[in-house]
């Protein structure tokens, strides 16, 4: 879906928003709704997904055309990613330029485009901190010179940011709020064919397409391995190619190529809630198996070139965004050759097998929801967002 460019439309002031993958799509949309709350003659455009455009922000980019995971596989998409870069560049620059550029994460696209606002006079609001606490701390002087306030989803990143005289504010993480399931366990299972009498897992590949190619697979070798001790169901993200998880599936071991392993597209709260156990590609879904209280085993892996650039950059002990906030290892992780199917099945398997531990992690991942709510926190980002517009 495209918008026409900001010269196009008449009257009102104009937001460029910015999202670049399925997690900024949904904070995108929920802020994008406060502000049209707050001032519904507002004029939201830009780069985004179906979320934003469900709030009422008029994409002239999708996300899905810059979904990638790291180095190498940006290198593949490099010259989209300049194509695109360009095209946002032109409405921060043209006649017609926006009264407030609003860049959510994706920091390797969205950083040039806050040094490009601040050339043009446009004050830039920056959604949803990049990570620059866990790598690439250089970025920091950008954001010193380029933005003008920053929200920040975690409470340790305001106290990062002010310490280098960055206007940075922690208002409550707007999923703290928001991630809950709108249906019963009973009726989750019921829908997708799941029974009461069995443990189910839940496998979230992720939101791109190609960390989704890289990580399913080993996740179903995985889940394989469980036979009729569990169910198993995939959680597809609304970002995803259709068809893209049941072509995976059916590629897979024999016992996944029919209706042995359920697909909720667009339904992950319901699909999690009614789950035993989470098996998550690191990112935001790990905020969300927190929030929802479901014990989860995180995994990543990455080219091997990739691979090699994170482990001198990243400066943190943890990938799984609760042990972070917890300072210590409440869930599993398994990252690069640990992300095998072998280890995966066994770190799956202690949930099910061991009442007691399940427990102490559903426990501190009540913790990690305590930290994280502060009702209003989207109104309340809205209403900094319009302070920060002149």
């Amino acid at each position: 879906m495209s918008a026409g460019p900001a010269s196009d439309r008449a009257g009102g002031r104009h937001v460029l928003m910015v999202a670049g993958e399925a997690s900024g799509d949904a904070q995108g949309a929920r802020l994008a709704a406060a502000l049209l709350r707050a001032d519904r003659a507002l004029r939201l455009y830009g780069v985004g997904g179906p979320l934003m455009r469900r709030a009422g922000v008029e994409t002239f980019v999708d996300i899905g055309e810059l979904g990638v995971m790291g180095f190498a596989e940006l290198g593949r998409g490099l010259g989209r990613a300049l194509r695109l870069l360009r095209t946002v560049r032109a409405q921060l620059r043209g006649p017609a330029r926006p009264d407030l550029f609003v860049p959510i994460d994706f920091p390797d696209f969205n950083l040039p485009l806050c040094r490009s606002a601040k050339r043009a006079g446009v004050p830039v609001f920056y959604y949803v901190s990049p990570q620059v606490w866990a790598w690439r701390r250089g970025r920091i002087r950008t954001i010193e010179r380029a933005v003008d306030r920053m929200v920040v989803l975690f409470p340790f990143e305001a106290e990062l940011y002010r310490g280098r005289g960055i206007d940075a504010r922690f208002v409550g993480h707007p999923l703290a709020e928001d991630v809950r399931a709108t249906c019963s366990p009973e009726q989750t299972r019921a829908r997708y064919g799941l029974s009461d009498d069995r443990p189910v897992v839940v496998l979230l590949p992720g939101s791109r397409r190609r960390e989704v190619e890289t990580l399913l697979p080993a996740m179903l070798e995985a889940a394989a391995r469980f036979g009729e001790a569990a169910q198993v169901a995939v959680a597809e993200a609304a970002s995803l190619p259709q068809g893209l998880v049941p072509d995976l599936l059916g590629r897979s071991a024999p016992s996944f190529a029919g209706a042995a392993v359920a697909v909720a597209r667009d339904d992950t709260y319901n699909l999690v809630a009614a789950a035993d156990v989470a098996l998550v590609t690191s990112g935001t879904a790990t905020v969300e198996c927190a929030l929802l209280g479901c014990p989860m085993v995180v995994v990543y892996r990455m080219s091997p070139m990739s691979y090699a650039l994170v482990r001198r950059l990243v400066k943190v002990p943890f990938i799984a965004m609760p042990n972070l906030l917890l300072g210590r290892r409440a869930v599993p992780e398994l990252v690069q050759h640990e992300a095998c199917p072998a280890r995966m099945a066994e770190e799956v398997s202690r949930f099910l097998a061991e009442p007691e531990y399940r427990q102490r992690t559903v426990a501190a991942l009540a913790d990690v929801a305590a930290m994280l709510l502060r009702p209003g926190a989207a109104t309340r980002a809205a209403e900094l967002a319009l302070e920060t517009m002149r």
